[in-house]
């Protein structure tokens, strides 16, 4: 099976970078399944639906979110009735929506989709570990589902790694959003499962994280408030990670970062360029 993840859309410059690629992506690279971090899709904050049926359109298959979730309040209803929506699955009991989803693929595949979202400088929510041993132990690999997606979304890269290591063996891919900086750590772990710290971001890159530079550096040279922090919307690059996995146990053997754009240096997965 072939996978698809691309990092954190920033802005209108990222949802705009990922309606002019994916389409030809899923095609050119033949794309069993692509999953999508939307966090920051609306304005850099949040998600609304109008966008998030955009994301879907434009070839995902699944978004996931983060710890903007529900900066946009209509996320707080759509939610609910989304399928093909996940936000962290270590939010409280209660809150709308739902941290898994399966989806078939049209060759007949069963993908699980999880949002985990770490604690570790970031506010604090349930335990991710536990919480994705709930999902894992419900849904196991290569029994329930032919492949499990894990976007795990963290500050820190240590919890990220530790995550990793915990799931080795019983997901195919763990991958982290959330810095907006593409790591270089892409590898398949001992037990099988893809990993890679930081996917990057879709989004301009001449910026801050995603956002125009002249407020955020302001912001480290006065330490007072000031404007809202506005999307950068130059051209953007499209960032993510490419696997491809054995289709008896579910797991990865093959791992590769996807970037397309400017200011980065580009990559793809040349195992699927041949």
């Amino acid at each position: 099976m072939r996978l698809l993840f691309l990092g954190d859309v920033c802005g209108r410059a990222g949802r705009q970078v990922v309606a002019e690629r994916l389409p030809g992506l899923r095609s050119r690279w033949s794309l069993d399944c692509v999953v999508v971090n939307g966090e920051n899709s609306a304005g850099g904050f949040g998600i609304t639906e109008a966008i998030c049926d955009g994301l879907l359109d434009a070839g995902a298959d699944v978004v996931t979110l983060g710890n903007h979730a529900f900066d946009n309040r209509e996320a707080l209803v759509f939610a609910e009735r989304q399928p093909r929506m996940v936000r962290p699955a270590n939010f409280p009991p209660g809150t709308p929506g739902r941290g898994a989803t399966m989806i078939e693929t049209g060759s007949g595949h069963r993908v699980m989709v999880m949002n985990l979202m770490g604690r570790i400088f970031m506010e604090a929510l349930d335990d991710p570990f536990a919480a994705a041993e709930r999902e894992l132990a419900s849904c196991p690999l290569g029994e329930a589902c032919d492949a499990i997606v894990i976007d795990f979304h963290a500050e820190a890269t240590s919890e990220k790694q530790a995550f990793g290591y915990f799931v080795d063996g019983r997901a195919t891919l763990v991958v982290g959003t959330h810095t907006h900086t593409p790591t270089a750590d892409h590898r398949i772990l001992a037990g099988g499962t893809a990993y890679l710290s930081d996917a990057g971001m879709c989004g301009d890159y001449d910026s801050v994280i995603g956002m125009q530079k002249e407020e955020p550096v302001r912001r480290f040279l006065q330490k007072t408030p000031g404007s809202r922090f506005e999307p950068a919307e130059g051209e953007a690059t499209l960032c993510g990670l490419a696997v491809e996995t054995d289709d008896r146990t579910g797991l990865a053997i093959r791992v590769a970062p996807v970037r397309l754009g400017p200011h980065l240096e580009e990559a793809v997965p040349a195992f699927w360029e041949r």
